[in-house]
């Protein structure tokens, strides 16, 4: 009796035993909740369970867990992206290639400008900039060939020894040409006369001993310091410049005043010269004592062999008297 009493509560406490004892599930249970309380790293999960991250929650049959399809993108160049599916078993991701632009391709039509005369493109050799063309210390020997839409052309400080008839031809929107600073002696007849919206004629530091015939939309034009006399201004050149502002031609040889000037005359700078005498009808007119010309506000006289002294008559109409010597 006192056996089986033994072997009865031998039972009894493997039972307790057996019943106290976590079951393989709630082991796994309990290690997924620890696992949750983990940041939202899957890598950092897959560390501590020593496992793939995309199984991180995948167990053995008595615990199943859903888990949701997941997409991983590849962002690869030149719409060479691909979306690889993964479910519960892991699969290989597949790549599109990739194929780069092919490097002799043709390059865009006109991109770097036309071909110059030194067989570069004009954009590649100067600097091309919203309709501007800068070519200032390029040493260039002629002026090259300049897109179509070009507006403003600036080749300072060159090597440029003329000017020849179809450097600017068909350039319909052109305004500004700036060559200061050459060695020009010399500008075809037909070079610039012929452009349409030309307004401002930088020619200054050159070698000129004849000025061009230009359009009559001039503005503003400077013939400084090159070797003009007055024979190698045409007659009357500015008078049917109506809308011109400045005239600069200081420090050449001239012996008059290139007349006559137009209303529109702002500034004329005559410094320089060989200026030696002036009228009543120089700047102002004599047959009418009314005549007021208000526009004309500066005139350079310095430098010339000329007291202005002598014609006082000559200024009595403007709003201020000329620069020289008095």
């Amino acid at each position: 009796m006192k056996t089986f009493a033994s072997v009865l509560l031998l039972g009894l406490l493997i039972l307790e035993a057996v019943f106290a004892a976590p079951t393989k599930n709630e082991e796994k249970a309990k290690k997924f909740k620890q696992i949750q309380l983990l940041p939202d790293d899957h890598f950092a999960e897959a560390e501590f369970l020593n496992q793939d991250p995309r199984n991180v929650y995948e167990y053995e049959d008595e615990l199943t867990i859903n888990e949701p399809l997941i997409e991983i993108g590849s962002l690869t160049p030149s719409g060479s992206r691909e979306l690889v599916s993964y479910d519960s078993d892991y699969e290989e991701e597949e790549y599109v290639p990739y194929e780069p632009l092919d490097p002799g391709a043709p390059s865009v039509p006109g991109f770097l400008g036309p071909e110059s005369k030194e067989g570069l493109s004009t954009c590649l050799m100067c600097t091309c900039l919203s309709g501007s063309v800068y070519c200032d210390d390029t040493d260039i020997k002629s002026i090259p060939a300049l897109p179509k839409e070009t507006t403003h052309f600036y080749a300072r400080f060159n090597k440029l020894t003329n000017i020849k008839k179809g450097d600017f031809a068909g350039l319909n929107h052109l305004k500004r040409i700036d060559v200061t600073g050459n060695r020009i002696s010399s500008i075809d007849e037909d070079a610039l006369r012929q452009l349409p919206e030309l307004v401002d004629l930088m020619l200054a530091s050159n070698e000129l001993v004849q000025l061009p015939e230009l359009p009559k939309t001039m503005v503003s034009i400077d013939a400084s310091y090159n070797k003009l006399h007055s024979n190698g201004i045409k007659k009357e050149a500015f008078k049917d410049m109506n809308n011109l502002e400045y005239l600069y031609l200081a420090g050449n040889g001239l012996n008059y005043v290139p007349l006559p000037l137009p209303e529109s005359l702002r500034s004329i700078n005559l410094q320089n010269n060989n200026v030696q005498q002036i009228d009543d009808d120089t700047f102002c007119n004599s047959k009418d004592i009314h005549y007021i010309r208000k526009a004309l506000e500066l005139i350079r006289l310095d430098g010339n062999p000329i007291n202005l002294s002598k014609t006082p008559h000559a200024y009595i109409c403007l709003p201020h008297v000329p620069y020289g010597n008095y």
